[in-house]
């Protein structure tokens, strides 16, 4: 009688080995176009705008001092699904590459035997597309109807059918999704700024009165309507990660699963969209790995870059890649160690949606932002993709009277080639401290750095970097990089100078 208990301890102990070996599912989230302090967990002055999302954090692991590489989406989201800056990828705008040199997260996991699966922002998280790497574009129902990227409900429905989907292979998942929200267009608003009728009415609207007004922008009444339709977005963003939870949940799946949560860049306001001031990549970033990080745990001191986003998910998932990547994993940190942090962050921006040039380099410390225009002439007008808001046309107006906005608008276009900020003291980049005498030690230092991590990463702007002080040197750059542009695009671009 000793031999079928025998049997039955060993089919349990053969049964506790297969689902130990079983490989975690992994769903990332990423929001559109959202600060870290719009999140009440990361520090928002209002409360109710992501109750959903907040609860979510606490479950796992938050980062306070993570950092996308650049402030705006196509370049940004190639930058953390390819562990590569985007002078060594190649992609550097909004334009496709399709004879990329390497492997993105796509292949990586779909080659591992994981199902891929992607909602949203399809185009802009590849080098080109369609892109073989996805099994399906969770956008497009079975259908074949594209789902409203607005309404929580597809963001259940997506989920719902990505995880059946990757069940009915017999495979783990790996599912990005993204929500649309608080990308432009906001909740209820007109291209003029007025109020219209909107479907999809997020779980609480804000109102002017009660939005906290960002201290790189003023405080005006164009400003804070336009600011209650973006926090209302922020809102319905919640909803839909609330509804994509509640699919993972109903899936059985969540307790084998790994959740990363993140935004593609700042608010799309100006000074925080298409720059690399501090609001313009500082990122709500957590994970919850389950058996690995503990809930509600908060990491202050490390500074994270996107770049290391995908060689940490490869490693907490044990996928292998033989490819190289400008990135290194931070996993350490999370099971609680010290390895994988960073000295500093480095932040690049090369070029708009319209294909026009404004180069810049960033390097932030814990305490200090140095940023690198080598476009700026006093001339130059950068395009920034917030230029048309309401907030923007407001400021416009304001400058003919004002002078401290007038200030502030005359930076906005034309920037001045270098600029230092103390992020301890002054996280809004108000006062620049590039000629400033006591600090003038922390400005060699940071230039220095600069630098190094140029030549470490094969920064074809290192050039102009070394002769930055010659403003023949740097408008020859400027124009080889436009005409660059307009060779590819086969369409002159229209000077704004």
């Amino acid at each position: 009688m000793r031999y079928p208990s025998l049997l039955i301890s060993l089919f349990i102990a053969l049964i506790s080995a297969a689902m130990a070996a079983k490989q975690p599912n992994l769903l990332i989230i990423t929001v559109d176009d959202m600060s870290a302090d719009s999140l009440g967990i990361f520090g928002a002055e209002i409360a109710g705008t992501s109750p959903t999302i907040d609860q979510l954090a606490r479950q796992g692991m938050r980062f306070n001092q993570a950092h996308v590489v650049v402030g705006n989406c196509f370049p940004s989201r190639n930058v953390m699904w390819s562990g590569i800056y985007p002078h060594n990828t190649g992609i550097e705008g909004f334009y496709e590459v399709r004879n990329p040199q390497h492997l993105h997260l796509a292949d990586i996991f779909k080659n591992a035997g994981y199902y891929t699966g992607i909602f949203h922002k399809v185009s802009h998280s590849t080098p080109y597309s369609p892109y073989p790497g996805w099994n399906a574009d969770l956008t497009i129902s079975p259908e074949g109807k594209r789902r409203d990227i607005k309404a929580a409900q597809s963001y259940f429905d997506a989920t719902k059918q990505g995880i059946a989907e990757a069940q009915a292979a017999a495979k783990p998942f790996c599912l990005v999704l993204n929500t649309s929200d608080p990308h432009k267009p906001f909740y209820a608003q007109a291209k003029d700024g007025s109020t219209i009728p909107d479907p999809n009415v997020p779980s609480r609207v804000f109102t002017p009165e009660e939005v906290p007004v960002p201290g790189f922008l003023f405080d005006d009444p164009v400003v804070r309507k336009e600011l209650s339709h973006y926090y209302s977005s922020v809102r319905r963003a919640d909803d839909c990660v609330a509804a994509l939870m509640a699919a993972l949940d109903e899936s059985g799946e969540r307790e084998n699963t790994i959740i990363m949560f993140l935004s593609d860049h700042g608010m799309p306001l100006p000074f925080a969209k298409t720059q690399v001031y501090h609001h313009s990549s500082n990122t709500p970033l957590f994970f919850i790995v389950p058996g690995v990080t503990k809930p509600n745990t908060v990491d202050d001191r490390s500074l994270v870059s996107a770049v290391d986003l995908l060689p940490t998910l490869l490693e907490l998932t044990g996928v292998n890649h033989a490819g190289k990547m400008d990135g290194h994993s931070f996993a350490s940190l999370l099971r609680g160690g010290s390895s994988g942090a960073r000295d500093f962050v480095v932040k690049e921006y090369n070029e708009n949606s319209g294909g026009w040039r404004d180069p810049m380099r960033a390097l932030q410390t814990s305490q200090y932002l140095y940023i690198f225009n080598p476009w700026s002439d006093g001339k130059r007008i950068m395009a920034s993709a917030t230029t048309n808001t309401p907030t923007y046309r407001q400021m416009k107006k304001l400058a003919a009277s004002d002078p401290v906005i007038a200030a502030r608008h005359d930076l906005y276009q034309h920037r001045v080639v270098e600029e230092l900020y103390d992020i301890e003291k002054d996280p809004d980049c108000l006062t620049n401290l590039v000629h400033s005498p006591s600090h003038q030690q922390q400005l060699t230092s940071l230039q220095t750095m600069l630098d190094e991590w140029m030549v470490d990463t094969r920064d074809p702007m290192l050039t102009v970097f070394r002769q930055r002080t010659d403003p023949a040197v740097r408008a020859a750059y400027v124009k080889a990089q436009q005409a660059e542009a307009d060779a590819r695009r086969k369409k002159p671009r229209q000077g704004k100078s």
